[in-house]
């Protein structure tokens, strides 16, 4: 119940692959991890760890960009290839997909990498001592 008040690599056992994925805290894997749809929140609301040095950077969207690249372009090419439909119903398929699988991939992805930073130490204002 109440978590170890440690940094990265405390013995709480919290998956960051878990909390990232529901949007939760890394360190306690209970608080809320997000302030709005992609703003990160100032600390998490049941531990306290402060969420203001992390970073995810553009990681998160290149890899969505990437699976979804590959899947979306992988299905095209298949239509294509089968059924040689026009260009339009290309453009009504795939620009709905993509758009809708990118906005329910990104919160799970960014929520992923941030977690993977704060059990690697990297980021975090308690980790870290500034210069």
């Amino acid at each position: 119940m109440g978590g170890h008040d440690g940094h990265a690599g405390s013995p709480k056992s919290v998956s960051p692959f878990r909390s990232g994925f529901y949007g939760r805290c890394p360190r306690c894997g209970e608080g809320p991890l997000y302030d709005g749809f992609l703003n990160v929140a100032d600390r998490c609301t049941t531990c306290g760890l402060d969420y203001a040095g992390q970073d995810s950077g553009d990681g998160a969207a290149f890899f969505i960009i990437m699976i979804i690249g590959f899947v979306v372009v992988g299905m095209a090419l298949a239509l294509e290839v089968t059924f040689a439909p026009p260009v339009w119903l290309h453009m009504i398929l795939w620009l709905p997909l993509s758009l809708i699988l990118t906005l329910a991939m990104m919160r799970p992805a960014k929520g992923i990498l941030i977690a993977l930073q704060f059990r690697h130490g990297d980021h975090f204002e308690s980790d870290r001592d500034s210069s």
